[in-house]
């Protein structure tokens, strides 16, 4: 039996995440957390400073908690959005047809935005410098987190040889 796939999609006003069940069901779920949403809600500073960050994870946290009980442990966690595939690039992860993001490189990525969060130039750490990135980068973390996946398999991305 194929095991279960739920697929993310983060976009700017909400977060969609499709879950297809080993027996065929199908679920569809959202989240009032999308890129911007949450850049404007809770960032008034670029970069944001901590509290706002600290503040931006607890509501994360609780909105990805809210639906916990409809997504399977043992899925198989996928994406085709390009901010995610950004994020993998970013995180090392070489261009692909199917790029495998853990959630250690992603934590690590959550940790040079934190470094430039405390004063460090994102420039001196490769990452943009947007608001809305270091939001996605925050809803995909805490979604990995919180709901144990080990990584995220983003497909269908395009490259050159």
């Amino acid at each position: 039996m194929t095991p279960s796939t739920v697929a993310l999609h983060i976009d700017s006003e909400q977060t969609d995440i499709t879950v297809h069940q080993e027996n065929g069901d199908v679920t569809a779920l959202r989240l009032t957390l999308g890129s911007q949403l949450t850049s404007l809600g809770y960032f008034r500073h670029t970069p944001p400073t901590p509290d706002e960050m600290e503040n931006a994870i607890m509501a994360v946290e609780d909105e990805i908690m809210r639906v916990r009980h409809d997504i399977p442990s043992n899925g198989k966690l996928t994406s085709t959005d390009n901010d995610i595939r950004a994020i993998a690039r970013l995180a090392g992860v070489a261009e692909n047809e199917e790029m495998r993001l853990s959630v250690d490189a992603v934590e690590h990525m959550f940790d040079r935005l934190a470094l430039v969060i405390s004063g460090r130039p994102a420039s001196f750490e490769g990452i943009p410098d947007g608001n809305d990135f270091a939001a996605t980068l925050l809803i995909l973390r805490e979604f990995m987190h919180h709901l144990q996946f080990g990584e995220i398999v983003v497909k269908g991305a395009k490259f050159e040889m």
